[in-house]
């Protein structure tokens, strides 16, 4: 700063580029922000007053566009609001950004443009906060007849709702025997049987479908499901670190399951593991602070897996897309840094108690931050277990970001696409798709009291879950709004039982009990080459989820590996069909039931009789045809 000739301080002539540097130009010369500054600089750069109003927060306006055509544009506005209640309007001085800049620019001023027909999210920094608004870009006089909302249920019209404003036609609902394999893979994780297939497909009741879900939302199976799923949030797991863990965490798993079994919401689950104290092996739930001791893991772990919120990013820098900032992060992390861990009598054994004394200490100045609720107060901690405090505001049905964080996890794991996506992954840059979807069924699962099984019922019930996999010229590039069902293959566990039942063959898993499924198995450590081909979850943090996506490892082990073939060996199907005296037109119907839930159509059934030779052969031929169907994309994926 130069305060003797203001106008050739450095801070200005670098930041309108009459200086050359690395940062580039700022502002123009002349322009408000130059004005601001050297007036600044002629009253002698005074400090900041003691008692000057801190920024409380920020709206972007509008809430959300709907623009036709390319080359239109509109002006945004961004005010910011003050702790003394004023109001400003700081369009000039935001910052914005378009995460779609295809569909929609946005200027330094604000002024948006639009581009080709999509999506675009465009976020507004100033200071410490940013938000958004959602802006959608139509062509010019598009044609569009919006689909008829006889029998549509809430979720229905909220979805359509977005795809009218999208111009985008929905697919059609499924047939029934899609519908009953989609709902038996979704819920319970198993094939529908073939005797079942058949039956369904001779049922006239208008009303099979909704009794189909009734039944399937009550079985066990659902919960080993679920089960698992919260095992790879938790990262359950025997080696950490070098160490085996294999007691206890047999002990946590099935702790888990047994609470879901026994219907206890998922707020007060959380909230367990959050205050567990005592013995791990008495209180499983404590294994959540025994297998993490890195306070700044754990800190980070619990917000991602149970609120959805990646806080990494504000551990030493402001977060640059989104609203935390490191006194946040620090906020947070002090719920647990008065975690005390000791080693019991067993070797296997940590004790986890409440040290009532540390604190988390900001990176700049090294002084104590109170602990604060994410996005929300300081509460009073004074006396009490901090991780107490945190589990009841967590368990607390007022709680922002647990219920809608759980209800994306459902809607994510029945259609295959979270609202917000990735589902841990809450963000301003990374908005939900269908905000009044996701405000509504984080509302339902508020009025369920956290029950998966309603909630699944509710969205398994709905137009939407039940679309076709068929795309129309509308929607055939569309993957966010649910205009059609998305093409998902089964997860690693999963198909890996499904080869077994449509096999005929018992589960068998490693060294586990005969019978015991895949997604039975507790541990992530405890894996064969199958498992880890199709990409099972090591659970080393809260992203390593389970890998859904087609490989050519995958593609080859099917083919010539040993987990089909050995399949099909020991469930000796085609033969115990044979010897039943069933002809082989009748055995290829069997095996179309068993392994893809439907039977072959005529120009599929007149194929195989010319693969049929002599007697001898038909057996082999067989077992061909029920290893060409076990390979096949019907069968490995949920359509």
């Amino acid at each position: 700063m130069n305060l003797a000739l203001p106008e050739e301080s450095l801070l200005l002539t670098k930041s309108d580029g009459e200086a050359a540097h690395t940062g580039g130009k700022r502002f123009e010369k002349g322009s408000p922000m130059y004005h601001t500054m050297l007036r600044w600089l002629q009253a002698g750069a005074p400090d900041d007053a003691k008692d000057v109003p801190q920024l409380k927060g920020v709206e972007l306006m509008p809430g959300a566009l709907v623009m036709e055509g390319p080359g239109q544009s509109f002006r945004l506005k961004v005010r910011a609001r003050y702790s003394d209640g004023t109001t400003r309007d700081v369009t000039t001085t935001a910052l914005f950004l378009s995460n779609n800049e295809s569909s929609a620019t946005v200027a330094p001023d604000g002024t948006l443009t639009t581009g080709t027909r999509g999506e675009a999210f465009v976020m507004a920094r100033y200071g410490a906060f940013t938000v958004g608004t959602q802006v959608i870009v139509l062509p010019k006089d598009t044609h569009y007849t919006p689909p008829s909302a006889e029998d549509d249920n809430a979720i229905d019209r909220l979805v359509n709702a977005k795809l009218k404003n999208l111009r985008i036609t929905p697919s059609p609902v499924c047939d029934d025997l899609t519908f009953l394999r989609r709902a038996f893979i979704d819920l319970t994780g198993t094939l529908p049987p073939a005797e079942r297939v058949s039956a369904f497909a001779e049922d006239k009741d208008p009303l099979k479908r909704e009794k189909l879900v009734d039944e399937l939302v009550q079985r066990p199976e659902l919960i080993d499901l679920w089960t698992l799923k919260w095992a790879d949030l938790l990262q359950i797991r025997t080696i950490i670190n070098g160490i085996s863990y294999n007691k206890n965490v047999q002990v946590y798993y099935n702790w888990l399951r047994d609470e879901m079994n026994a219907g206890v919401p998922l707020n007060v689950l959380a909230a367990k593991l959050l205050s567990a104290t005592g013995s791990n092996l008495e209180n499983p739930a404590a294994t959540f602070y025994s297998l993490e001791l890195d306070t700044l893991r754990v800190t980070e772990d619990a917000a991602q897996a149970m609120l959805g919120i990646r806080m990494q990013c504000a551990q030493c820098h402001n977060h640059p897309f989104d609203r935390w900032t490191m006194s946040d992060y620090r906020g947070f992390m002090a719920f647990f840094t008065q975690v005390g861990r000791k080693a019991g009598e067993d070797p296997r054994e940590k004790i986890i108690y409440n040290l009532a004394s540390g604190e988390a200490l900001h990176p700049v100045g090294n002084k104590p931050v109170a602990p604060k609720f994410p996005g929300g107060e300081e509460p009073n901690v004074k006396g009490k277990d901090r991780r107490q405090v945190l589990a009841d505001w967590l368990a607390d049905p007022k709680n922002p970001w647990f219920a809608p964080h759980m209800a994306n996890l459902v809607w994510a794991h029945l259609t295959g696409v979270g609202i917000v996506d990735p589902v841990d992954d809450i963000r301003i840059s990374n908005p939900p798709s269908n905000p009044q979807l996701l405000e509504y069924l984080a509302k339902r699962m508020l009025d369920y009291n956290f029950d998966i099984r309603k909630l699944a019922r509710e969205i398994c019930l709905s137009k939407t879950y039940q679309r076709s996999t068929h795309a129309n010229e509308s929607n055939a590039l569309d993957s966010r709004n649910y205009a059609k069902a998305t093409v998902r293959r089964m997860r690693a566990e999963v198909l890996l039982d499904a080869i077994a039942d449509a096999s005929g063959a018992p589960a068998k898993h490693l060294t586990l009990p005969q019978g015991m499924r895949a997604v039975e198995v507790a541990d992530a450590n405890k894996t064969n080459y199958f498992l880890t081909t199709f990409g099972r979850s090591q659970r080393t943090n809260v992203c390593a989820r389970e890998e859904c996506n087609p490989t050519l490892s995958q593609a080859l082990h099917l083919l010539a590996g040993t987990t089909v073939e050995s399949n099909i060996q020991t469930g000796n199907l085609v033969a115990k069909q044979l010897a039943a005296g069933k002809s082989p037109t009748e055995i290829i119907n069997e095996l179309y039931l068993r392994i893809i839930a439907r039977t072959p159509t005529a120009e599929e059934s007149a194929a195989l009789q010319g693969f049929l030779g002599t007697p001898e052969q038909t057996k082999t031929t067989l077992e061909d045809i029920q290893w060409a169907l076990l390979n096949s994309k019907e069968f490995l994926f949920n359509h």
